[in-house]
């Protein structure tokens, strides 16, 4: 692996960067709410060769809506739910900004 390469990244949000251990103290939760909330097929951790759970920054930042809704009083299940929907959301919404600025720059010229 070169310096470049691993430089790289750094900056990738999906890059299963973060034990465990270490996702949970960043979340300020416990290691039992990051694998009930992997029940819940929330988030899919990956795998590190000998089988411990390795989550990236775009996880962790699931994780931690999930969890603002958890300690607003939301049940779990319902909690990952939500968060799903917002996610969803969000792309969709994203698809039709894109749509709608390809639409008002016209057709391409040829």
């Amino acid at each position: 692996m070169t310096a470049e390469s691993s430089h790289d990244r750094l900056d990738d949000d999906d890059y299963p960067a973060y034990t465990m251990g270490r996702a949970a103290e960043m979340l300020g939760t416990t290691q039992g709410f990051l694998r009930a909330i992997g029940e819940a097929r929330l988030i899919t951790p990956l795998r590190s060769e000998g089988g411990h759970r390795r989550y990236s920054r775009y996880q962790l930042k699931i994780a931690a809506r999930a969890r603002e809704l958890v300690d607003q009083g939301t049940p779990i299940e319902a909690a990952c739910r939500i968060v799903i929907l917002e996610d969803q959301l969000e792309e969709a919404q994203r698809i039709n900004a894109e749509y709608r600025a390809a639409e008002a720059a016209g057709p391409p010229e040829a």
